[in-house]
């Protein structure tokens, strides 16, 4: 009976023990900062992406759905001209297919794309999220083809100096290019990612996502990475 009742004791000073180191571990342990993000979408609607609109919609509620409730998410449509359609909860799938649907529609009117336009709009929409302490990432899901007013279309010339000075004030940005052509993604890779990884030495070449409609599923994966989601 004393045998047993020491060896019981020990055992409850061993759990007791365990339990202490248990709890102090939690205690000590650094919990990692839980940072928003706010995900910009630029949707082209004009007429040369038009058999590519469907998968792009899926693709912004694929990355929609994994985002935290917490986050933000805004679309943009690009066509001749480039306006914000949604600005909200990532988790309201419902309502940003049916914004998707109705105001990103096929219009054969609608001939032109002010990338240009679009990318200025989202960069001051990431400086005002990083400054209200979101994570920014700017989602571009397009042909990339230049059609239109040359004034609202992206400058290439200029774009690597405008990244930088935007990644002054926004160092942890993250870009993707979704459904061009290899051969424009690769220019992309080529005046874009020296901008980057001069001002995110250790980030840029994750930061930076490029992605053909084969390597869509992919770049989903990487894009949710670079967040921190």
């Amino acid at each position: 009976m004393f045998r047993r009742t020491c060896t019981l004791g020990i055992a409850i000073l061993i759990a007791v023990y365990i339990i202490k180191l248990f709890v102090v571990a939690c205690m000590n342990m650094e919990l990692g900062e839980f940072k928003p993000v706010a995900t910009i979408f630029l949707l082209d609607v004009s007429a040369s992406n038009r058999n590519l609109l469907e998968s792009q919609e899926q693709t912004i509620l694929k990355i929609a759905k994994r985002l935290d409730s917490e986050d933000q998410a805004l679309i943009y449509v690009v066509t001749q001209d480039a306006y914000n359609i949604y600005n909200g909860n990532p988790h309201k799938l419902v309502q940003i297919k049916k914004t998707m649907q109705k105001r990103g529609a096929y219009d054969e009117k609608n001939w032109g794309t002010a990338y240009g336009l679009a990318l200025k709009k989202a960069i001051g929409d990431a400086l005002m999220y990083h400054q209200d302490g979101f994570k920014p990432a700017i989602i571009i899901l397009g042909d990339l083809e230049n059609e239109g007013d040359i004034r609202k279309q992206i400058n290439w010339n200029t774009l690597p100096k405008n990244i930088q000075k935007t990644l002054e004030y926004v160092p942890d940005l993250t870009l993707a290019f979704l459904y061009a052509h290899p051969q424009k993604l690769d220019d992309v890779r080529q005046t874009v990612l020296p901008a980057m990884k001069e001002k995110q030495p250790n980030e840029g070449e994750k930061n930076l996502i490029l992605a053909s409609e084969e390597n869509v599923d992919l770049a989903i994966r990487k894009i949710l990475e670079a967040v921190g989601r």
